[in-house]
């Protein structure tokens, strides 16, 4: 059974037209609009319009539609905003950086200029590597 979207989601006030946005995408399934916060400009959310709170909730099919959209609309931003790259990003839950609980995907111009840095690196050793794809697999 489908979760009823929270009163205070603020995507879903926007999807509704309850709060205003600078749109730019919309379909049957999916709303592209310009982050109020943006890291470069042009950035860009991509969201499902049925409520989903991250990745792991979200029916397959709005993820497909998601993915479609945020990579056609990834070509048009590039082009639009004179960008070298684009940053395509979804954090899932508070610990990845999710403020929002309403999967979106960010779509993040980038320019070779821009300072921004990439992820860091950590070492692990092959033994802690083997051990994790062991767990991984043995889940699937």
């Amino acid at each position: 059974m489908a979760k009823e979207a929270p009163v205070n989601c603020i995507f879903c006030k926007i999807i509704k037209g309850e709060i205003p946005c600078q749109k730019i995408y919309e379909n049957g399934t999916t709303f592209a609009f310009l982050d109020i916060s943006p890291i470069n400009k042009g950035h860009t959310l991509v969201v499902p319009k049925h409520h989903c709170e991250d990745i792991m909730s979200a029916p397959e099919k709005e993820l497909q539609d998601l993915i479609v959209v945020t990579k056609k609309l990834s070509v048009l931003i590039m082009e639009a905003v004179s960008a070298d790259g684009i940053n395509i990003g979804i954090n899932n839950k508070p610990a990845a950086g999710q403020v929002v609980m309403h999967t979106h995907a960010h779509i993040i111009p980038r320019f070779s200029n821009d300072g921004l840095k990439h992820w860091p690196k950590i070492d692990i050793s092959n033994e802690e590597m083997v051990l994790i794809q062991q767990k991984i697999v043995s889940l699937l």
